[in-house]
């Protein structure tokens, strides 16, 4: 097929889309399908076949693997960048994510934790290659590229939305359970049950993946090799130092089982914080000195604002995984219109609205670019970051029916036998999260595309995945406040964190609108988008923010 024929391909953007599509939703179901009960199989005594965690370790444990999970994006776009090139790199990801949740099926209680190193490490591969090669798909000055990334994200939330199904229907499924002791079957295997659908997940993306890259033209086929002899020996130096460091997270991995109480110590954690502090500035001090000229350190300065909001985002929002969970676990009513709701069911919500409201977010921002009155890509992350505190000022009634249980050990909190909170304010804060997130994380997707320059790419799209990394490090640490302070101090800290990181974004969004103006105007497509010409889809020239 002509490359004029594949630009329109599916609905309206190019072929290629699709296939990125699919496979980010595949992935996005085998991360999430493990991640919505992995809290809450932590903290189930052992008698019940979970880990018999406290909540603090737990946080711990999830602050560390969920931030491991997107910091490894920098080595893996780094590497695809220089060596596999982001194709051969997507499919190396998703065998590694695969090997992991096998191995956290296996019955082999030690394996638990390098299970959850490899799948870090494949994630880091998979997830940020996968975002680079959709921006190669386009134009740098298309304005369909915000909207393209939007229906991109509706992939990834199509498998994030359908993720809570496995809790609800194996892992913490009481049916299932009774189904397994029928068959003589260890019920508690439910939880190991859970960990396989994961991994099959994967291996039909990566099957997907496999056979549909004849769609993506030469998108992320080759890696960028520097033509100083010199310089190719310094990056396979630093290949080998990465490749080391990658294996020492597995061995890390094993450590953590011989020494788990140590988690509960804050020297691991503050360490590893520091060591994420060091990683940004390091990364934003080497794109400067990188730089080629005034523009590209324009672009670099346009990223900071970016790079914050996406931090305070996550930081927020992946409360999900640790806080909410728990409180969903612990508090809110089983029961509604009339169904026996488990507690990760409510994780479905904010990708079910995503996926619905995606296609409306993308085409609002299409009207308004054609009007020229879209808001800044940082205007946008303030809106998003608003409508993050107002998710929580939802949940502030909540905390005269909850408060009975701060202060309570939560070691024994399974026992407490009230769950009084409305799961009406669960299925709010959600929807409002989800609203958020369609105002920031594709339009920060898209815009750090259009900022890197083509040879840096994937370590671009890294440092955005490094800010997400980030933002999970610092929620597994606000859900230990939780843990040691009640409920109502995490939320009032969540909600003015919020709407301040927002006022920043909106004081400075001015000044960085003025920076990136003069390059080249976007291109203004009519209202039924046209296929561009075969030499406009080849050109490469970088265009503005």
């Amino acid at each position: 097929m002509a490359p004029r024929d594949r630009d329109t391909a599916f609905f309206g953007h190019p072929a290629g889309l699709s296939t990125l599509f699919f496979t980010e939703m595949w992935e996005r179901l085998s991360y999430y399908g493990a991640r919505v009960f992995l809290a809450v199989y932590m903290v189930t005594p052992l008698a019940l076949g979970g880990r018999g965690m406290s909540d603090t370790a737990t946080a711990t444990v999830m602050a560390l693997y969920l931030s491991s999970v997107y910091l490894l994006s920098l080595p893996g776009g780094w590497i695809a960048d220089r060596f596999l090139g982001q194709r051969k790199a997507i499919t190396l990801g998703g065998l590694g994510i695969i090997a992991g949740n096998v191995l956290l099926v296996m019955p082999i209680e030690p394996l638990f934790y390098p299970g959850l190193a490899l799948i870090a490490i494949g994630t880091g591969f998979l997830k940020t290659n996968v975002s680079t090669v959709v921006g190669q798909l386009y134009k740098p000055n298309d304005i369909r590229r915000d909207s393209g990334y939007t229906i991109y994200y509706m992939g990834i939330n199509t498998g994030a939305g359908l993720a809570p199904l496995i809790g609800m229907c194996i892992a913490q499924n009481q049916g299932f359970r009774h189904m397994l002791e029928g068959h003589g079957i260890d019920p508690n295997f439910c939880w190991k049950a859970g960990f396989a659908v994961p991994a099959i997940g994967m291996a039909i993306g990566v099957v997907q993946y496999l056979l549909g890259q004849r769609r993506l033209g030469d998108a992320g086929m080759y890696p960028t090799v520097p033509s100083d002899p010199r310089r190719a020996a310094r990056d396979r130096a630093v290949l080998g130092v990465v490749i080391g460091g990658l294996a020492g997270v597995i061995a890390v991995g094993v450590l953590i089982h011989r020494f788990v109480y140590e988690l509960s110590g804050d020297l691991v954690v503050n360490a590893f914080g520091v060591g994420l502090t060091i990683a940004s500035v390091a990364i934003f001090a080497g794109f400067y000195k990188t730089a080629r000229d005034g523009g590209e350190r324009k672009r670099v300065t346009a990223m900071i604002p970016l790079f914050i909001g996406c931090i305070a985002f996550f930081a927020v929002s992946e409360q999900a995984s640790t806080t909410l969970a728990l409180f969903a676990e612990r508090l809110v009513h089983r029961e509604y219109l009339g169904l026996h709701v488990v507690s990760s069911a409510y994780q479905f919500i904010n990708s079910g609205v995503i996926v619905a409201l995606g296609p409306a977010f993308a085409a609002l921002w299409l009207w308004l670019a054609r009007s020229g009155r879209e808001p800044s890509a940082v205007t946008k992350f303030a809106i998003g970051m608003v409508l993050t505190a107002l998710s929580f000022v939802v949940m502030l009634p909540t905390l005269s029916t909850v408060s009975v249980v701060d202060g309570v050990n939560q070691d024994y909190v399974f026992a407490f036998p009230y769950r009084t909170v409305s799961p009406n304010y669960l299925i709010t804060l959600y929807v409002f999260s989800g609203c958020a997130e369609l105002c920031l994380s594709p339009v920060g997707l898209s815009s750090m595309s259009k900022l890197a320059p083509t040879r840096l790419a994937g370590m671009v799209m890294g440092t955005w995945f490094l800010a997400i990394s980030i933002g999970n490090y610092l929620a597994g640490r606000a859900a230990s406040l939780s843990a040691s302070h009640g409920w109502g101090v995490l939320f009032g800290v969540l909600i003015v964190a919020s709407l301040a990181i927002a006022a920043g974004l909106l004081l400075i969004a001015p000044m960085m609108r003025r920076m990136m103006q003069g390059g080249d105007p976007p291109v203004q497509l009519p209202k039924a988008i046209v296929k561009p010409k075969a030499e406009d889809v080849a050109a490469t020239a970088e265009g503005p923010l």
